[in-house]
């Protein structure tokens, strides 16, 4: 049984910074595509991030980039998202999920291409 298990979320000032981390189980993860989205309340779910199984690419919404990086340990079978100049904006529930395709190759950003999700992590950022 696949399980994806976020952690580091929290409450943080506008300008500070906060690293999520995404421990997997159950499935070969270096094979797998991995990605970040988030949902804030009343809106739908979106696309953060992705990293695919190598670490080589990437790729990251508009709305974050420069501002965040994903990366991986492969050996830990973990991924993460730090995030630098938090806005209050980015305050959402935010998810690892695993692609559903263990090519691994391309880290894609559509929410449909992913099978396992994680339950979640709060992040707040206040103004």
């Amino acid at each position: 049984q696949v399980q994806l298990v976020e952690s580091g979320g929290g409450l943080v000032q506008a300008g500070g910074s906060l690293r999520l981390s995404c421990a997997a189980s159950g499935r070969t993860f270096s094979r797998y595509v991995m990605g970040w989205f988030r949902q804030a309340p009343g809106k739908e779910r979106e696309f953060v991030a992705a990293i695919n199984w190598s670490g080589g690419r990437t790729n990251y919404a508009d709305s974050v980039k420069g501002r965040f990086t994903i990366s991986r340990d492969n050996a830990k079978n973990t991924v993460f998202l730090q995030m630098d100049s938090l806005k209050p904006e980015d305050t959402a529930v935010y998810y690892c999920a695993s692609d559903a395709d263990d090519s691994g190759w391309w880290p894609t950003t559509l929410l449909s291409e992913y099978d396992y999700w994680g339950q979640g992590t709060q992040v707040t950022v206040s103004s």
